[in-house]
């Protein structure tokens, strides 16, 4: 087997491994991701986790780091205007994260967010992904006209709307939700407030 051959193997592994964390972390928090619960959920032994993680806090260090990484680069490509108008952009981005949801993404968010108060490393990760997202989603606000204050606000409106919308469990239908959902978007994206 060739070098490369073999690290891709090796990195692919690494990754099941993060991704089998990610689905525990979801599920049970931070405490239960625990070396004997993932190597059981993957059906192998621990064997393979410390062939590549020294410890477990290794493999939470890379969990966090590949959340950061991704959140951020999803954020980057999410809000790139690639043609499309600001308000456009920002429509798509508010359809993305109102009208399907990621329970599974939310639990993995949530969760992170939740280790975050109780530790410096994790806090640091979700202030860089936080920063992040406010700071593209203020740029796209800034090309609707808005000034640099007025934008850093929206945006972060936007993103107390994003998360909390998600988070309630309204008394209505589905549909009754959309509409809701949709009425209040449109507030946050009017013209009004350039």
């Amino acid at each position: 087997m060739t070098g490369s051959r073999a690290d891709t193997r090796t990195e692919t592994r690494t990754v099941t491994w993060i991704e089998a964390g990610f689905a525990e972390i979801a599920r049970s928090g931070v405490e239960g991701v625990r070396v004997e619960v993932l190597a059981k959920n993957l059906g192998v032994t621990k064997g393979g986790f410390y062939r590549r993680f020294r410890d477990r806090a290794a493999l939470l260090e890379a969990m966090l780091e590949s959340w950061r990484e991704g959140r951020i680069a999803a954020i980057e490509q999410q809000t790139s205007l690639d043609g499309t108008n600001a308000r456009e952009r920002l429509k798509a981005l508010i359809a993305l994260y109102s009208e399907r949801m990621n329970t599974e993404g939310m639990g993995i968010e949530l969760a992170i967010r939740q280790w975050a108060r109780s530790d410096e490393v994790a806090a640091t990760a979700v202030a860089g992904v936080d920063a992040a997202r406010l700071k593209n989603v203020g740029q796209l606000y800034r090309a609707t006209g808005l000034k640099a204050e007025e934008a850093d606000a929206q945006a972060f409106l936007f993103y107390c709307f994003i998360f909390g919308q998600s988070l309630l469990f309204l008394e209505r239908g589905p549909r009754k939700r959309a509409q809701l959902v949709a009425k209040s978007a449109e507030k946050l994206i009017e013209e009004d407030s350039a």
